[in-house]
């Protein structure tokens, strides 16, 4: 089974049943997955904002989180300086270089919905 690097914004897509959820879903089929530990607090925010602009669908937006915990996703950890200079190269958050350069050290693709990450990613 390949395995794939995956960011919060296709995670989200994934969990919360954004429009682009069946399309990450292709993606991500068949794949063994793997992430920065910062997946987990990434998603968490995505579940905070959207639980503060739609406050009348908590209980589908926590069901939606509670998702996140069931995914099997592995967490690997990431060199901190080398993510800085994937940042700097890329012009990317230190958030979205730390996808990137876990797909890099990892040498696989990375699904991720950020435009700036995917042309980063060369996707």
């Amino acid at each position: 089974m390949p395995v794939k690097v995956v960011d919060a914004s296709a995670i989200g897509a994934l969990v919360f049943g954004e429009p682009a959820a069946e399309e990450v879903a292709a993606k991500l089929s068949a794949a063994t997955l793997a992430a920065p530990a910062l997946l987990a607090f990434e998603i968490a925010n995505i579940a905070v904002k959207k639980l503060r602009r739609h406050p009348d669908q908590r209980d589908a937006l926590l069901a939606g989180h509670a998702l996140f915990d069931r995914l099997s996703i592995e967490i690997v950890a990431v060199d901190s300086a080398a993510v800085v200079n994937v940042a700097e190269e890329t012009g990317l958050t230190a958030y979205g270089a730390s996808y990137l350069w876990l797909a890099r050290e990892l040498r696989v693709a990375l699904v991720t919905l950020d435009a700036a990450l995917a042309v980063a990613a060369g996707s």
